[in-house]
């Protein structure tokens, strides 16, 4: 299942949520993304039926292996051009808007020379 960006989104949220807690359950993910329940839970639902996480009985979330391998390449994304975007000089809160939109975008070659260019001047 080829995911879009809202569906990285998603992969993203809860695997920040689970790095504060081991309890994730769709509300958690609409409170922190600010989407209505029905929303999510239909996006769970994809989600699921594409192999990239678990709904327990109990309404707990996690990430499968390729679920979690997805959320871990988009939230290092979000994270290196948001401190990169920061270091230009671009204030807080623009910088992570605007890695949160390039992350979803930019090719695995451009984020690679990213991350060396960083390496070798900051």
């Amino acid at each position: 299942m080829l995911l879009q960006e809202s569906g990285e989104m998603y992969l993203e949220t809860i695997y920040v949520l689970t790095l504060n807690s081991a309890y994730v359950r769709a509300v958690d993910v609409s409170d922190k993304l600010g989407y209505s329940k029905p929303s999510v839970s239909r996006a769970m639902g994809l989600l699921k039926n594409g192999g990239y996480i678990n709904i327990a009985p109990d309404g707990n979330i996690t990430l499968t292996e390729i679920g979690k391998e997805t959320a871990e390449k988009i939230y290092d994304r979000h994270s290196t051009l948001t401190d990169f975007l920061l270091h230009l000089g671009v204030d807080k809160d623009t910088a992570s808007a605007d890695a949160c939109r390039i992350e979803h975008v930019i090719s695995d070659t451009a984020f690679t020379a990213v991350k060396e260019f960083i390496k070798k001047q900051c």
